[in-house]
Order: C-alpha cells, then sequence, then structure tokens
C-alpha cells in the first residue's frame, strides 16, 4: 500500500513520471531514493553511498527522465558510467521501463559486443549512454562518441569500477564533458580515492548523502556457515540444495576453472544449471542472464562477474562454495538476495584453514553468523596427531573479542 506522507509523489515527480511508477510496480521509495531524488531535481551534484539492493538505478533515472523534454539532438544528454557489461545491460533495461518518453532512445556501450551496431545506434541517436569506461574510451578516440552536450553524468558503483582499475580511464571520460553538467556518484563504499574525484570534478557544494548502515548486511537475508573440507564440498553442495530447495540460487566460486568444473558436476545431479564467468563470449553471458532473469535457470554457478549489478528478484539463496577473501566481496555477493527488503539465505562454506577468513567477515559485517550442519552428512573431520590424545584447539580472537576455534 502506498503511503500518501511517504510516497514517490512526496518527491516532487511529475504526474505523468508518478503514472509510470505505479504501472511497473514501485509503491514507497527506499531511502536513498527519498532522499536522493529530491536533491538532484534541485541540480545539484550528490554524492549517494548505499548498499546493495536498495533502488540506487531508479534514484538517479528518475529526476533525469523528469526534466529531460524532446529534442533533435542526436549526442547524449546523459551518461553513466558502469563498471560491468552485465549492470550496463540492467540499467538500460531499468531506463527503458521507467521512462514516460517513448521517442528517449538508450543506448548500452560495453566490450564484447560488434563496435559497428553500436555505431550505427548512436548514429540514430542516443539520449542516455550507458556504458564501461574501456568501451567509451574506444568510441571516443574514433569520434563514434560526442560527449559535449552531456548535461547529466552518472557513475554507478564507483568504488567498483576503482578496484578494476578504471581510475584514469574515468578521469580522461570526464575531461570530455562539459564543465556545467550536474555529476552524481552512486557507491556502496567512499574510499579516499573516490572522495577525491568527487572533489576535482563535481561542482561544489557537493552534497553526500550516506546511507548506509551500520550493519552493512540486509537484515532479512539468514546468515549461515558449514564447517567443511575441500574434498567433501560438492557432496554437501547438493546436500544443501537438497534440504534448502531454492527458488534460485548462485553458486559463487572464487576462480573461472572452479566455477566450471562444479558446474558440469552440477548438471549431473541438477537440471537447469548454467554458469557465468569471464572466458564465456558477451553473447552467451547475455543469454544466460536473460534465462536466469526469466526463471528459466535455477542453479547459476558464478564468479564475482555478477557479484554486483545483477537485479534478479527471484533469488532466494546465495551459496559461497569458495568463501571470498576479501569481507567487502561477501557483502556484494550475499546482496543479490533479499532484494529491496524481500527474504533471503546465505550459506557458505568454510574449510578449516578458514577461521581468520570468517571472523574478518563478521568483524566486518558486525554479525555473528550461524554454524549449521547437516544430520546425516559429516562434512568436517577434526585433525588430531595422535588419536588418543585431546584435540589441540588454538584460539583466534576477533576484533570484537569473540573467540574462534581453529580447525585443525
Amino acid at each position: 500500500m502506498v503511503d500518501p506522507a511517504t510516497g514517490f509523489h512526496a518527491l516532487g515527480l511529475t504526474p505523468a513520471l508518478l503514472s509510470v511508477i505505479e504501472s511497473v510496480g514501485y509503491k514507497n521509495p527506499t531511502s536513498i531514493q527519498r532522499a536522493f531524488i529530491p536533491r538532484v531535481l534541485s541540480g545539484a551534484d550528490v554524492m549517494g553511498q548505499a548498499q546493495t539492493g536498495t533502488g540506487k538505478t531508479a534514484a538517479y533515472l528518475l529526476p533525469f527522465f523528469q526534466r529531460w523534454q524532446e529534442t533533435d539532438q542526436q549526442d547524449p544528454a546523459a551518461l553513466v558510467l558502469v563498471p560491468t557489461r552485465e549492470l550496463a545491460t540492467q540499467v538500460c533495461e531499468e531506463a527503458q521501463r521507467l521512462t514516460q518518453h517513448k521517442n528517449l532512445n538508450v543506448v548500452p556501450i560495453y566490450g564484447g559486443r560488434p563496435m559497428d551496431t553500436q555505431v550505427r545506434a548512436l548514429r540514430r541517436g542516443a539520449h542516455i549512454v550507458v556504458g564501461t569506461p574501456g568501451r567509451l574510451l574506444d568510441h571516443l578516440s574514433r569520434g563514434t562518441l560526442m560527449l559535449h552536450q552531456v548535461r547529466y553524468q552518472v557513475l554507478d558503483e564507483a568504488d567498483r569500477m576503482f578496484d578494476l582499475g578504471f581510475r584514469d580511464d574515468i578521469r580522461r571520460i570526464l575531461r570530455r564533458c562539459p564543465m556545467d553538467r550536474q555529476t552524481l556518484l552512486l557507491s556502496a563504499t567512499m574510499p579516499t580515492d573516490i572522495l577525491t574525484l568527487a572533489k576535482s570534478y563535481m561542482r561544489k557544494p557537493i552534497i553526500h548523502l550516506q546511507m548506509s548502515p551500520k550493519k552493512v548486511t540486509i537484515d532479512k537475508i539468514r546468515q549461515s556457515y558449514f564447517t567443511v573440507d575441500t574434498e567433501n564440498k560438492f557432496e554437501l553442495l547438493c546436500r544443501v540444495i537438497e534440504r534448502e530447495q531454492p527458488r534460485q540460487c548462485i553458486i559463487f566460486c572464487e576462480r573461472k576453472i572452479g566455477a566450471h568444473r562444479i558446474y558440469t558436476k552440477l548438471c549431473s545431479e541438477r537440471k537447469r544449471v548454467a554458469t557465468m564467468h569471464g572466458d564465456l563470449q558477451q553473447s552467451q553471458r547475455e543469454r544466460i542472464m536473460k534465462a536466469f532473469k526469466e526463471g528459466k535457470i535455477v542453479y547459476l554457478v558464478a564468479t564475482d562477474v555478477v557479484g554486483r549489478g545483477i537485479d534478479v528478484m527471484g533469488i532466494s539463496h546465495i551459496i559461497n562454495f569458495d568463501l571470498p577473501m576479501d569481507p567487502e566481496n561477501y557483502v556484494h555477493r550475499i546482496g543479490r538476495t533479499g532484494r529491496m527488503g524481500k527474504d533471503g539465505a546465505a550459506v557458505s562454506f568454510v574449510t578449516p584453514e578458514e577461521g581468520k577468513e570468517l571472523t574478518r567477515i563478521e568483524d566486518y559485517i558486525n554479525k555473528i553468523i550461524t554454524e549449521d550442519k547437516l544430520d546425516d552428512f559429516v562434512a568436517y573431520t577434526p585433525r588430531v596427531k595422535n588419536p588418543d590424545e585431546p584435540r589441540e584447539v588454538k584460539p583466534i580472537f576477533g576484533r570484537r573479542g569473540r573467540r574462534y576455534s581453529q580447525r585443525l
């Protein structure tokens, strides 16, 4: 039910845009949307910090749609920089869903697709360009993309773009845009490098909205872990799937070769299985993601290529087959479930040697993750030097003083 005090109509949006919002099923705005949209409509440069799954894409698209007026302009009025191909596709799909302008053209620009196809789309007129830095620079160097008419510029998942080494590319692209543009920056975290960029390329005063709560994970996600020997991981995976019966599930692996191996083995156990990693051709990745979004794929074995920017509302479970070494990656992975406040479950497999990594994750999210076990399956066998002696336990203390037992 729409709350008249906090609904989208309280944000200063036009009736036409409110009608579109209602038609796509949005009820009440999220915290970042409520704070972000009015400030963007005022014309200010805004940095928004919010965790994944909180509706950041709509937060920056809706103000642009409200202010855009149809013209004969062929070059883009808006530029959205994103770190991955998958996020570029997702932003374009969301833009096409939310716009009330039938003649507004949204063009995705990213690697892995033919340049000629993108050039033809740009020549037909591109009012919004959504692209990855590398391919955008390719078009800029060829003269097939001009940014002199950009008035609205967005850096989406800015921290991820910096992690992927796009820092210099971003600066080169920003220098091509007019000085009087409006710049928006959205990110799950705000490291020093991003704040420095904001001061260099955003107009003062810069509004910084920090919507990320102290507890960085979504409260409704049920989190647990299994202690498991490496050689027992796949059998444990099958047992967990059998018990949980996920509606849709992403199984995260650290490496591409590991993801492909688990995918191959899981195909012999389950139907509707696919894999996603960086070695696949872009056309394959797009076909797999389309099938996953449509619910035709239930089990997606993937690397962190889908750790961000994948908005599939039907994902009920995340399984960390390999525990991520970076606690922040853990947050982004499990954020693929529990989208927009829905329930979800995240299960992690932790080997005896990964006690410290688990501690770091729990410190980062400020939450104790519950250990889980299966009554009919022994996933882990304690290591003891002498079976006649008591098992040795070495205490490990996290930053909050919680004691862990390192499994020997």
